[in-house]
């Protein structure tokens, strides 16, 4: 009887622990993309200052293409009442998780942004002092003409003296398959997997997975089927596309030299690395 006994409450045991939820299970994929992918604070703090920089101003109108949850947006018009800005997006998912985790909780400061489901070559409502393209997002237009027409119509779209800013990522590493683990430290792994590359047309299959302590995953929370474009490629489409001068901000690095630091300034030749991340900001 005793043993019996026992076995019951080993299975007891077993059958609590797989009805309770996994960290996984409980996550949430956004919450998760932001945490570990985007810096918005440092993101617009630099997009704020390299306008002023260059203009002598303050930018005030802001445009965020492939907006997602909209991050960049919402931490753009915290800057004060004068600041307004729109983001485009075709995924209403993310935009309408963005809706309810970043712009209601800014109460009445949710009214001077405009969110559009719309395709992000389309134009503005209103013409923006600065537009940007975070996150390797606009990689998803994968031939030279694609990339033209998006880059000239943003140029069009731009109030005079407007700035145009892409980041790009590039480097030996860029090419190989592998995956990258980062610790987060709200208790979570970010992994960046490169999952295939086909050298012909410089195109990539990546994703992003989210691993926890309990063992537990979301595998492929976020697939991206992109081509990896090049820093000099793409400066050459922006000045095709009408831009009177377009400016590389390279990251530097930390202080034992293996990986980047944040800090992003203004180079003519960059260094060479295994990986890297870069601006470029092309002015009307």
């Amino acid at each position: 009887m005793a043993s019996k006994s026992k076995s019951k409450k080993e299975k007891d045991k077993k059958r609590k622990k797989r009805k309770a939820k996994s960290m996984a299970s409980k996550a949430d994929k956004y919450e998760l993309y932001q945490l570990s992918v985007q810096s918005p604070e440092e993101d617009v703090e630099f997009l704020a200052d390299v306008y002023r920089d260059i203009r002598g101003k303050k930018a005030l109108h802001f445009r965020e293409d492939f907006c997602g949850t909209s991050l960049l947006t919402a931490h753009w018009i915290k800057r004060g009442p004068e600041y307004t800005a729109e983001g485009f997006d075709i995924d209403t998912e993310p935009v309408n998780w963005g809706i309810e985790h970043n712009m209601i909780p800014l109460g009445a400061a949710a009214d001077r942004a405009i969110l559009h489901i719309k395709d992000a070559r389309l134009p503005s409502d209103k013409a923006p002092d600065v537009r940007c393209a975070q996150n390797f997002s606009y990689w998803v237009l994968k031939n030279r003409t694609e990339m033209l027409d998006y880059f000239r119509r943003a140029c069009d779209d731009l109030n005079d003296g407007g700035i145009f800013v892409i980041d790009l990522h590039g480097g030996p590493e860029c090419f190989e398959a592998m995956e990258e683990e980062t610790e987060v430290e709200q208790g979570f792994t970010y992994v960046w997997d490169q999952d295939e590359y086909w050298p012909i047309p410089n195109e990539a299959k990546l994703y992003i997975h989210f691993r926890f302590p309990d063992g537990s995953e979301i595998h492929r929370a976020f697939s991206y089927d992109w081509r990896l474009w090049g820093l000099t490629e793409l400066r050459d489409i922006l000045e095709d596309a009408g831009f009177a001068c377009v400016d590389c901000y390279w990251e530097g690095s930390d202080e034992d030299g293996e990986s980047g630091n944040g800090i992003f300034t203004k180079e003519e030749k960059g260094e060479n690395c295994l990986s890297y991340i870069a601006y470029l900001v092309a002015q009307k």
